[in-house]
């Protein structure tokens, strides 16, 4: 369970961060979120798809890590094997809280920065410093505040890219059947993906109207991205070779 707190200099003018990356650091998660802002670079490494919240009924795009649940497979050696983390994996153990405030008599939010105090990246012993000798924010906790603008602008730009894709019925549920090499299937359920053809069935006003608000170029990142699934087998089939042979 988290125990966020929001962050200050005088609190927690000793704590660090351990920059490493493993599963006992909190990073063995198989998907996160992703934002149309970064699926440039993300697709470049990841398979992207869509998750779905049953409660809320919204859909979020995420970047996957490994094919089964808790599994990480870009862990190695308490590094992250790509050349690109994606924000909501950099900004741990770090996320954006929102505080009450009055100005010029018009109550507003704020948005402040919190640490998840519990998280196995924090520790006064060793580490990444916070904060500088004489109180002022270090250099690594600047790039974590820049990190987290980037994502809440990110969480703003993800809603209306969704809801346009579910306007046009572009979303549907995927089903991939896996080969792994200890001659096994695995099925790969539960995400979303485009439907490429409701996408080629559309009218030539709504791909223009997609075009105009740079979301085709996003669509068709989404699915160049879903090459990577092979990546994910060969890591995984990696690691079960070495499983065998360590037995």
């Amino acid at each position: 369970m988290a125990n966020h707190a929001l962050l200050n200099n005088v609190e927690h003018q000793h704590l660090k961060i351990n920059p490493a990356r493993s599963t006992h650091l909190g990073d063995g998660v198989w998907y996160s979120e992703t934002f149309v802002s970064e699926f440039r670079v993300a697709q470049a490494h990841y398979p992207i798809f869509f998750t779905k919240d049953d409660t809320t009924n919204t859909f979020s795009p995420v970047c996957l890590y490994g094919i089964n649940k808790d599994e990480n497979l870009f862990l190695v050696n308490q590094q992250w094997q790509a050349h690109y983390i994606p924000l909501s994996m950099q900004r741990l153990p770090f996320a954006i809280a929102t505080q009450n405030t009055m100005q010029n008599g018009v109550a507003t939010q704020e948005r402040m920065l919190s640490i998840d105090l519990d998280s196995p990246k924090v520790s006064t012993k060793q580490g990444i410093n916070l904060f500088l000798e004489h109180g002022g924010n270090s250099d690594y906790l600047e790039n974590i505040i820049n990190v987290l603008d980037n994502l809440h602008h990110g969480l703003e730009q993800n809603q209306p890219f969704i809801k346009t894709l579910i306007k046009h019925g572009l979303l549907e549920s995927v089903s991939l059947e896996l080969d792994l090499v200890n001659g096994l299937k695995h099925n790969l359920l539960g995400f979303y993906t485009i439907n490429e053809d409701s996408l080629n069935q559309l009218s030539s006003d709504a791909i223009a109207e997609l075009h105009s608000q740079g979301y085709l170029a996003c669509i068709y990142m989404i699915i160049a991205s879903q090459v990577h699934v092979r990546d994910l087998v060969a890591l995984k089939n990696e690691q079960l070779k070495l499983q065998k042979h360590a037995v």
